[in-house]
């Protein structure tokens, strides 16, 4: 540390109460700080220690056991959460635009925040059932688009504006039977698409045994919707298949604990977390690669520090 008056050489002078190192000049006696961190808006803790608590985070860990894990507050943990996921959601953005596609594959994965829905009596928009829509592309295994809300008209709208946004070209988009699929793919999309609609039809069974393990499909309808889609492709196993990664990697996912998301905008920036993690640093085990690198978007596997945007 160099006085800024001087410009001569500073001793060491104690530690302020955030820890940081002070420093004072021999000449003129005022005392400096050393620069604050920038990592990840500037935060107190440690970046070893904020890079330990994200990966945790992505393993699917809870709070509490990660405040166990490592000593950090779980005040501090959901600190680190939004800004990391404020961080992602942009980067997200910014990465998966105007991507070449060839097959895409849409769904929508169940959580709640505070309560389930039926236990919503007043009907609050930040409680009750959250959907999280996700359009999955088949071959990169890319994670294009998603979308938090619920199961409505507008929100689908909604998801398939920021699906009109992460692609380019013509492409085969499959969904399931949702209604507002329909008009929203039409509105988003246009005819620049080949559209079909997979309709699964399970099979009734008793409320126990449809608890505690999926119901069995009996019937798959296809549903040609418009253009020319190649029904040898018309599939929504893949983007199926991901949500079961999705529940297995995050906490708030996970069926019959209480480690459901409180606050609406925690499951947002949890969700935000995970696509980013998933798109940029995961090493998928079928293209043996990120997704990102096999869509020609990045050129090697990103770290959580460099996802971060740690430039140390």
């Amino acid at each position: 540390m160099t006085c800024h008056n001087c410009r001569t050489k500073c001793k060491k002078f104690g530690k302020t109460r955030k820890g940081q190192q002070r420093f004072r000049c021999c000449k003129c006696l005022k005392t400096y700080s050393e620069a604050k961190n920038e990592y990840l808006g500037g935060m107190y803790t440690p970046p070893e220690q904020v890079e330990a608590v994200i990966r945790l985070l992505v393993e699917g860990c809870s709070i509490r056991s990660i405040q166990r894990l490592t000593g950090v507050h779980q005040v501090t943990i959901l600190k680190i959460l939004e800004l990391a996921g404020s961080r992602c959601e942009r980067l997200l953005e910014e990465k998966a635009h105007q991507v070449p596609v060839k097959d895409v594959q849409c769904d929508e994965i169940w959580g709640f925040v505070g309560c389930k829905q039926k236990r919503n009596y007043d009907d609050d928009p930040a409680r009750g059932d959250a959907f999280c829509f996700v359009a999955f592309e088949r071959h990169t295994k890319l994670v294009l688009a998603w979308h938090l809300g619920k199961r409505t008209a507008r929100d689908t709208v909604a998801f398939t504006e920021k699906l009109d946004q992460a692609t380019q070209g013509r492409f085969q988009i499959t969904t399931d039977g949702f209604a507002p699929y329909f008009d929203a793919i039409h509105t988003s999309l246009g005819t620049r698409v080949d559209y079909a609609q997979l309709i699964k039809v399970y099979e009734s069974s008793g409320i126990e045994e449809h608890r505690y393990s999926p119901p069995k499909v009996v019937e798959e309808i296809i549903k040609p919707m418009w253009g020319r889609p190649n029904p040898k492709r018309i599939c929504t196993s893949h983007v199926e298949r991901h949500n079961l990664t999705m529940r297995m990697q995050m906490r708030r996912f996970t069926r019959l604990t209480n480690g459901f998301s409180k606050k609406w905008e925690n499951l947002g920036y949890a969700l935000a977390l995970y696509f980013a993690h998933y798109n940029l640093c995961k090493v998928h085990s079928t293209i043996r690669c990120t997704p990102t690198m096999e869509a020609g978007i990045t050129d090697h596997v990103w770290t959580i520090g460099e996802m971060m945007g740690d430039s140390r």
